[in-house]
């Protein structure tokens, strides 16, 4: 590792994963509320005098299978968007991009997509665990947070 390297610290990531998350919720919306759309044409072309008589386990299954689901969609689009960008020629999602940022291999390199999956499955593990993983960049050597420890990553200013 070249000593030359200016490591992103804390706060501007901090700043970065922001921006990233508005536009990740931004992009779940266009996928998710057509299908909360076509849920809710689909109730009205029914006869809503019968939910009350619905079994309450079938109702609750169905809730939990739409939950479920949206759950699922907005994972894969985090995955993707983080996986793909930081993959990407950029080196980068459009909030590390804002401010400066990139994220690179031990050799300085692009990342590929196994490397940023395994980055983005990380960074599940780093907020599971009360965002200590997040934190802990604020107090390494060379500013990795768990999941950049996790998929040998680094977080470099561009």
């Amino acid at each position: 590792m070249s000593s030359e390297r200016s490591y992103a610290g804390f706060w501007i990531r901090f700043v970065a994963i922001i921006i990233d998350y508005l536009i990740v919720g931004a992009l779940s919306a266009f996928v998710i509320v057509p299908v909360l759309g076509a849920v809710g044409i689909m109730g009205s072309m029914g006869d809503f005098s019968e939910i009350g008589e619905m079994d309450e386990g079938l109702l609750a299954g169905m809730i939990a299978a739409l939950t479920g689901t949206l759950a699922l969609v907005n994972l894969v689009v985090n995955w993707l968007y983080f996986a793909l960008m930081e993959s990407s020629s950029w080196q980068a999602t459009l909030g590390k991009r804002a401010v400066g940022v990139k994220v690179i291999n031990e050799q300085g390199s692009r990342v590929s997509f196994i490397t940023a999956t395994i980055r983005y499955i990380g960074k599940i593990v780093s907020g599971a665990i009360l965002l200590i993983g997040y934190i802990m960049a604020a107090f390494t050597a060379k500013k990795q947070a768990l999941h950049d420890m996790i998929a040998t990553t680094y977080v470099v200013k561009s």
